[in-house]
C-alpha cells in the first residue's frame, strides 16, 4: 500500500499545480514543507503560492514509509511550489534562472538523501557528483540575477 501512496502522490506532485502540500508523518504531526527560498530577483512575495494546499495531497499518510521515502516526499513537496513560483517572473530569462534555482535545490536536497540512506556506492557517487555541479549551477543563477535581473 505504501508504494501506492508513492505513486499517486508523486503523480499528483508532477501534474502541474503550483502550491504547498501538507501531509502527515504519523498521527497529526504536518511535515515541514515550506518551499524552498528563492533569491529576492525571484519576486516571491508577487503571487506566491506558498499557503495553498495541491487537491488530493492535504494530509496524505506518510506514516506507512520508511524515512528515506518521507524525505524523498518532503524534498519534492518543498521544490514544487518553489519551481512554480519562480516560473511566473515575468521575464523569461528571470524565470528560467529561479525556476532552476529551485530545481536544482531539489535536485540537491534529494541527492543528500541518498547520501544518508543510499547503500549503493555508484548511486552514492552519482548523488555527491549532483550536489557538486548544482551547487555551483545554482551559484552561477544567482550571479546572473543579480547581475540581470530588472
Amino acid at each position: 500500500m505504501a508504494n501506492t501512496k508513492l505513486t499517486v502522490a508523486t503523480a499528483l506532485l508532477l501534474s502541474g499545480f503550483p502550491s504547498a502540500v501538507f501531509p502527515q508523518q504519523s498521527s497529526d504531526q504536518p511535515v515541514d514543507v515550506a518551499p524552498t527560498p528563492l533569491p529576492k530577483q525571484c519576486g516571491q512575495a508577487e503571487g506566491a503560492s506558498a499557503g495553498h494546499t495541491m487537491p488530493g495531497m492535504a494530509g496524505i499518510d506518510m506514516s506507512g514509509m520508511d524515512e528515506a521515502h518521507k524525505a524523498n516526499m518532503t524534498a519534492m513537496m518543498k521544490m514544487h511550489p518553489a519551481m512554480m513560483q519562480g516560473m511566473i517572473a515575468k521575464d523569461p530569462d528571470v524565470a528560467f534562472a529561479c525556476g532552476m534555482i529551485a530545481h536544482h535545490q531539489g535536485a540537491i536536497d534529494m541527492a543528500q538523501i541518498e547520501l544518508k540512506y543510499g547503500d549503493n556506492d555508484e548511486a552514492k557517487k552519482m548523488a555527491q557528483t549532483i550536489i557538486d555541479a548544482q551547487t555551483k549551477e545554482i551559484g552561477e543563477f544567482k550571479q546572473w540575477l543579480e547581475a540581470n535581473a530588472k
